[in-house]
């Protein structure tokens, strides 16, 4: 009997030569997959010109002492959505708990609980997010494009950005500098 293989605390990392721009480099979080589908939030690259300060004055939220951090490219679907990936020491009212080693909060308090200082204690905000339909990731992981590899709030929160992708290379024991975008051709 096969044993079906789920990614969610792990994180998925674009193979250089993906082939979609909006994913190159691109270090999703995976908050959710099963045999329905698959959903995670991008954590490889921020949003130009948009900070925490910004999103929370839309919302008419005072920023307290929270500092201005950026916000991140959560993935193509929904980008006018916003999702908090963050530590397990706090939660709200739809707050899910992704395999034990982080959460994913998708409502207004937890942006009201950071800008008061009552938040979790390590978090970042994105817009949007990365959905597959059922079987869908299972497709595209037998062929190029995905890596997947362990994941931990040390890898979410102590990265930039724009480290998140090495890193979880590195994690495995992979230098991404030595992956290449082609095959051979005999």
């Amino acid at each position: 009997m096969q044993t079906e293989v789920y990614l969610t605390g792990q994180m998925l990392l674009a193979l250089p030569g993906i082939g979609d721009p909006r994913f190159e480099r691109a270090a999703i979080a995976m908050c959710a997959h099963d045999e329905h589908g698959a959903l995670g939030v991008g954590t490889g690259a921020v949003i130009a010109d948009l900070g925490l300060h910004a999103l929370l004055a839309q919302f008419e939220i005072t920023p307290g002492d929270v500092p201005d951090a950026p916000v991140h490219f959560g993935g193509p679907v929904e980008p006018q959505r916003g999702f908090v990936l963050h530590t397990s020491d706090w939660s709200g009212q739809d707050t899910i708990d992704v395999a034990g080693r982080w959460s994913l909060s998708g409502t207004i308090d937890v942006l009201r609980a950071i800008a008061e200082g009552k938040g979790p204690s390590r978090w970042l905000v994105a817009l949007g997010y990365a959905g597959w339909g059922a079987g869908q990731l299972e497709g595209e992981l037998t062929r190029h494009g995905w890596l997947n590899a362990p994941a931990d709030a040390d890898l979410l929160f102590d990265n930039p950005a724009q480290a998140r992708w090495e890193s979880g290379f590195k994690r495995i024991g992979i230098d991404p500098r030595l992956l290449g975008s082609e095959t051979g051709r005999a």
